[in-house]
């Protein structure tokens, strides 16, 4: 921030005075005023004092939350992502596969296709894929020993009570 140190005022005067001597005349007036841009009781040390002290506070909980969360074995970490792959991609190409579909029979005119019938498909399967982020994460098993079921329903009940005891413990 760049403030104004100094404003030089220089005073009007006239030439000649009628009244004055000419060695009067000429005297230039100029005063300097210095603006302090330091308020009282906010001086540099203070804030830079304040500013370690609440970096110190920042990393020390940035510390505790990294040493609270558990790692994710890389294990568990690949079965999610391909959980998570298999039940956003296949509802996805599921409802664009449906539209492609749904086109075909219209310019065919093998069928006058309803306009509620593409939207009632693309609203279930578009839906069914972002809800397969969710089911994607909980339907896998945690434990890096254990591959669970195929579609992991069993998994997904005891992950869904597990999140839910974690989180009710955190915010006790």
């Amino acid at each position: 921030m760049k403030t104004v140190y100094s404003v030089e005022l220089a005073s009007t005067y006239i030439t000649t005075l009628p009244f004055k001597s000419p060695s009067q005349n000429h005297i230039p007036v100029t005063k300097r005023w210095k603006i302090n841009s330091q308020a009282k009781g906010f001086n540099r040390s203070n804030l830079e004092k304040k500013k370690v002290m609440i970096n110190e506070e920042k990393m020390r909980k940035m510390k505790e939350d990294a040493e609270a969360d558990d790692k994710i074995p890389d294990v568990v970490m690949n079965r999610m992502i391909v959980r998570i792959l298999f039940n956003v991609g296949v509802p996805l190409v599921t409802g664009l596969g449906l539209l492609q579909v749904f086109s075909v029979i219209k310019e065919q005119n093998l069928w006058q296709i309803p306009r509620w019938l593409p939207f009632l498909t693309t609203f279930i399967t578009f839906g069914a894929s972002t809800i397969g982020i969710a089911y994607g994460t909980l339907s896998t098993s945690w434990d890096a020993e254990n591959k669970g079921s195929l579609l992991g329903f069993r998994e997904a009940r005891k992950n869904w009570v597990q999140m839910w005891e974690e989180d009710e413990s955190v915010n006790k």
